[in-house]
């Protein structure tokens, strides 16, 4: 056949094509269907690759060889023919997203992901060079990111025209370069790396081929840091949104990897066959492993004057400390290094959290909401409501449930005066937004969720509902609009809705979509909603105001570059406070307090890593009477006064997190789903290392610590309610008060 780049042909071998996804190497892949229907990857060789002298050889004897391997980080090859006019190969269709598109339109990925990365890349090649073969083409364009991890072909389109055959050192070489790449985007910086994979990666790219480690000693290097199984959610949830808008395009019905379980177990070393000082500077005294990417203290400067335009968001101009010690505050309007020491950071360490009551259940909660009184647990069964001061049913249960539950990307619960909202299904009814009264348990209305436009046999729209919020009388839900229409780009920007009822009679009002509108901030009160924009490519992207008074017609709006980390699809990454719309600008590291009304710029404060690193703020959020503002920032937890942006206090983690490296509040990875919450007088916030602290608002140190040992692998589920939190553990419900009394 011709090459199908060439004219678009439609079939090459027994194998329709679908449509194409990317180019690697000169090469084309292409999603495809077999004659009975199944979906695979097929890759067609270049041409001028298919001319070389020598390729046909070194591809047919690769096939075979591939044919054999299996392992958990390797795509196997289904087919392949090395005589064809156009050689081609098939691998089993992986539902992913390539790294380069990734990185591109979502930013850097964060140490856990990093080390994810490395390691399963690692592994899949260690396999494929001990079977004998070499893959010969790892790059950001031929790694998938997968719901369980890195993916690569088990076999690569090997060579280049002209050049000699692959070895297992450039496999090495082309790993370090792909991880860099991960860490810093187009522009390679290794300073990027985080300390724990700095070395390693250091060590593939020596320039001498010997000098470089082998497959199986990077493993091993890893395997001595003791980096756990891999647990949860990888990847943050633009990236699987991404993945799932990719493969809806075309036809599959899941955006994971195929069932392939969890990591498997680091392979077992032989003594001896270790990382060479030489390789891999290891730098360790009786074996101890590195607990690498310890997160830099902060140093923090202030800038009360507004923008030139008078507008937040392009790159704070404050002036960087001279000799930071823990969190600074300065004004940058001052031309000299006259700043003054901030409060000294206080280390979080308490006691174990005091259970108010604990009781087992039949079915494990899928999320949680909850006022000062009642407590609604919803199941992928039913949904019940519990006393909150005793744990005892109070109201029959309800046929509505939820599957998916609380993610890191979807909040489908909210309360308001005396009402919980729920976004549910029945079992004749699917996407549903109820509202049950709190007092009594019994259903107040349901509105049916219309979740796809209508439209002819070629071209539909699906509404994703991510979470619903509350703001006086009015509900809103907000989500993702996924276009079926058979084509997916990662340079298009996604599409966001928003849709707001009435909150006494579920009445839809109005609606709004839009690329414009990516996450939604729902302040408790008042018109003005903020939304931030999706981010093609690296364009800036932006924050926008929303008026919901005006059914949704479009407001002020702020430019924010460089915030492609930072506009995610899902629950909000910015806060609202006492009037003020908060987010994160500048690089990432400064925190922008603008006017809801008008967009004008209030104050902004810096924050920069003590260890000279670029600090990058999470996801903001304020106490429950907005006077003031938590700012989460890799271990460090900032609390701002609202009014001006004085620092009160800094608390900070120690330790280590579940996967080796540094402790970090989950909220400072921009990990949405409200991982840190406020009662009157208390911060709630969890960590990487799995436990959940409750922070004295008003100094900054623990009240108590908690920590399940048999909690999921994702972590508990958990709500705050008046003056406790609850917490769901597999079938275990615990209350604490916020007092720990």
């Amino acid at each position: 056949m011709d090459h199908p780049g060439a004219d678009g042909a439609r079939r090459i071998g027994p194998y329709t094509l679908l449509g194409r996804q990317r180019s690697v190497g000169g090469s084309e892949v292409f999603a495809a269907r077999t004659d009975e229907g199944l979906l695979v990857t097929v890759t067609v060789v270049g041409p001028e690759l298919a001319a070389d002298t020598g390729f046909r050889a070194r591809f047919r004897a690769a096939v075979e060889a591939a044919r054999t391997l299996s392992d958990a980080f390797l795509v196997p090859v289904v087919d392949a023919d090395a005589d064809a006019p156009v050689p081609w190969l098939v691998t089993e269709f992986t539902a992913g997203l390539p790294l380069r598109q990734a990185v591109d339109r979502h930013g850097p990925l964060s140490e856990p992901a990093l080390r994810v990365l490395t390691d399963g890349l690692a592994r899949g090649l260690a396999a494929l060079h001990a079977a004998g073969t070499v893959h010969g083409g790892v790059s950001p364009d031929s790694v998938l990111l997968t719901m369980d991890g890195p993916r690569i072909s088990a076999l690569g389109i090997v060579g280049a025209p002209g050049c000699p055959a692959p070895a297992s050192t450039d496999d090495v070489f082309d790993l370090g370069s792909t991880v860099l790449f991960a860490a810093s985007g187009d522009e390679p910086d290794t300073d990027a790396l985080p300390v724990s994979l700095r070395e390693v990666i250091d060590g593939c790219l020596y320039p001498e081929p010997p000098d470089r480690p082998t497959a199986e000693q990077l493993v091993d290097y890893l395997r001595r840091q003791d980096l756990p199984a891999l647990s949860g959610s990888w990847l943050p949830p633009a990236v699987t949104a991404d993945m799932a808008a990719a493969t809806a395009a075309v036809g599959s019905v899941s955006a994971g990897g195929g069932d392939r379980g969890p990591f498997p177990p680091p392979p077992v070393v032989a003594v001896g066959t270790g990382v060479s000082r030489r390789k891999l500077i290891f730098g360790l005294a009786g074996g101890a492993a590195v607990l690498g990417g310890a997160a830099a203290a902060l140093a923090f400067t202030r800038d009360s004057s507004p923008a030139p335009d008078g507008r937040a968001g392009g790159p704070a101009s404050t002036a960087r400390p001279t000799s930071p010690s823990g969190v600074r505050s300065s004004s940058a309007s001052s031309a000299s290094p006259s700043s003054t020491d901030g409060p000294e950071p206080i280390v979080l360490t308490g006691p174990d959290a005091a259970k108010a009551w604990s009781g087992t259940g039949k079915h494990a909660p899928t999320c949680l909401e909850a006022s000062d009184k009642v407590i609604m647990v919803v199941t992928d069964t039913a949904t019940s409501f519990l006393d909150a001061a005793t744990g005892r049913s109070v109201f029959p249960q309800l046929n509505t449930i939820n599957d998916s539950g609380t993610t890191s990307g979807k909040y489908p619960t909210a309360y308001a005066d005396g009402v919980f909202y729920l976004l549910c299904d029945t079992p004749s009814q699917l996407g549903m937004l109820a509202a049950f009264d709190a007092a009594s348990g019994k259903a107040k209305w349901a509105t049916k969720m219309a979740d796809v436009d209508p439209g002819d046999s070629k071209h539909t729209a699906m509404y994703l509902s991510n979470y619903v919020a509350v703001a006086g009388n009015t509900v809103y839900v907000c989500g993702q609009v996924l276009e079926m229409d058979g084509k997916f780009s990662a340079e298009s920007p996604s599409t966001g809705y928003i849709r707001a009822f009435n909150a006494a009679t579920g009445k839809r009002l109005w609606q709004v979509k839009g690329t414009d509108i990516n996450n939604v901030l729902v302040p408790p009160s008042g018109s003005h909603l903020l939304a931030a924009s999706a981010v093609p490519g690296r364009r800036p992207g932006r924050v926008q105001m929303i008026d919901a008074g005006r059914r949704g017609a479009r407001g002020w709006k702020v430019s924010v570059p460089h915030a492609a980390y930072y506009f995610t699809t899902g629950w909000p990454l910015t806060c609202y406070a006492a009037g003020l719309f908060l987010f994160a600008g500048g690089n990432g590291d400064t925190l922008f307090a603008v006017d809801t009304s008008t967009g004008s710029e209030k104050w902004r404060q810096r924050f920069e890593a003590k260890n000279g690193d670029q600090a990058q703020i999470g996801a903001p959020f304020s106490s429950l009477d907005g006077a003031t503002v938590y700012v989460p920032v890799g271990s460090d937890l900032a609390a701002l006064a609202t009014a001006d942006g004085t620092l009160k206090w800094v608390a900070t983690l120690d330790g280590a997190n579940d996967m080796g490296g540094s402790n970090m509040f989950n909220a400072s990875l921009r990990i949405s789903g409200k991982s840190a919450q406020c009662s009157a007088d208390t911060v709630f916030a969890t960590d990487s290392a799995k436990t959940l602290w409750a922070i004295d608002a008003a100094t900054g140190r623990a009240r108590w610590k908690y920590s399940d040992p048999g909690q999921p692998d994702v972590g508990f589920r958990w709500t705050v309610g008046g003056d406790r939190v609850f917490i769901a553990s597999h079938l275990t419900m615990t209350a604490i008060a916020a007092h720990g009394r």
